[in-house]
């Protein structure tokens, strides 16, 4: 539990009591993507055992090896308040065994979790230095949340991955089947992110400060410059801005990144924060560890379905827009299409002219209009 005492100079914080989920499945905070990959995974019997026999050439071994020589491991004589974090947020997720945790010198914010036998969490000191005590305590939670799910695994293939497309990109072909995998791997984790801030909400049990935290991520520890309201509206603007050529640069910016782009990741989490199914997590009513051999493959694959059917109907993005036109069969989709990439532009904010005005929009100062966030 937060003790309330400061450490490094953050923000002294008092303690408080937190809801403990006890035998919480990973099922309860998985993004709908995230979980149907998983169940179905975890349907294949003795998939687990068989992945981790192929995976014999990983240097698993040399990476424990190397963070516990060249970096510090957490425990209640070494960076104490991250080890009562730790403790916590395994209990508060009925996680019996806490992963171990290393800090390592590295000015880059960062955090993963990864291993094949079993998880250890890693956390960089750029991003020790970067959070105060609950913005951490969320980071933590998202760590463990990774761990409960079995992420570890297939975060340490997909790192291993990326180190090898490198080393056998000159070999004709051999690169781009890697780098197929590579690609579908990063997509299925970049949902298996938004399950994990999920868990860190549920760990830190204050959205604010897994709002501010990945605020800092994106733009440094100037808080007093910063405001949360403010970023939630970039994420709007990513989302609707633009025509399609920006939707076909949105994803070709993403697909090399193993994280989505953290405005991204804050307006998610906020949508599930105010969302029935978090509240009925927090009320004590969610899917149970012992249940998960009995989970559906088929009804996630239908949950996952949806959801992104869901996506792409209410997306204001102009992509998703033009998608669900062509499903809809909307009557002026031949007209748009006819007026080229700045037919779908998204209609920027303000007053409608008068159908005689036949000029140019201006603002009050004769200058054309900026759009808005």
């Amino acid at each position: 539990m937060s003790d309330g005492h400061q450490h490094n100079g953050h923000e002294k914080v008092p303690g408080r009591q937190r809801r403990r989920f006890p035998g919480i499945s990973s099922r309860a905070y998985e993004h709908p993507a995230d979980r149907s990959a998983l169940v179905a995974l975890r349907k294949l019997s003795g998939f687990d055992t068989v992945f981790k026999a192929l995976s014999g050439l990983l240097p698993e071994r040399s990476l424990r090896l190397l963070f516990l020589s060249d970096s510090v491991r957490v425990s209640d004589r070494q960076f104490a308040h991250l080890n009562d974090m730790l403790r916590d947020a395994c209990y508060i997720l009925d996680l019996e065994k806490v992963p171990p945790m290393y800090v390592s010198q590295d000015p880059v914010p960062n955090a993963m979790c990864i291993g094949l036998d079993e998880p250890i969490i890693v956390v960089t000191t750029g991003l020790v230095e970067l959070l105060d005590e609950e913005e951490m305590r969320a980071v933590v939670g998202h760590e463990v949340g990774h761990a409960l799910s079995g992420h570890s695994v297939y975060r340490t293939v997909l790192l291993f991955l990326t180190s090898l497309a490198v080393r056998v990109a000159w070999i004709p072909l051999g690169n781009v089947a890697i780098m197929a995998i590579v690609t579908a791997l990063r997509e299925w984790f970049r949902k298996s992110e938004l399950s994990a801030d999920r868990a860190g909400l549920l760990v830190g049990q204050d959205v604010r400060a897994s709002m501010r935290g990945l605020m800092k991520i994106a733009g440094g520890n100037h808080l007093h410059e910063m405001n949360v309201d403010a970023f939630l509206e970039q994420a709007e603007e990513y989302e609707s801005g633009g025509d399609l050529r920006d939707s076909v640069l949105k994803i070709l910016n993403v697909l090399p990144r193993s994280h989505p782009f953290t405005t991204v990741r804050a307006a998610e989490l906020k949508k599930w924060a105010a969302s029935r199914d978090y509240q009925r997590i927090m009320d004590g009513h969610y899917p149970r560890r012992a249940d998960d051999k009995d989970a559906s493959v088929r009804d996630s694959w239908r949950e996952s379905a949806s959801t992104y059917a869901d996506e792409v109907r209410t997306s204001k993005d102009p992509l998703m827009k033009l998608v669900s036109d062509i499903a809809g069969g909307a009557g002026d989709l031949g007209d748009r299409v006819r007026r080229g990439f700045g037919g779908f532009t998204a209609p920027k904010p303000g007053p409608s002219r008068p159908a005689s005005d036949t000029g140019t929009d201006t603002d009050t100062d004769g200058n054309p209009p900026r759009d808005g966030s």
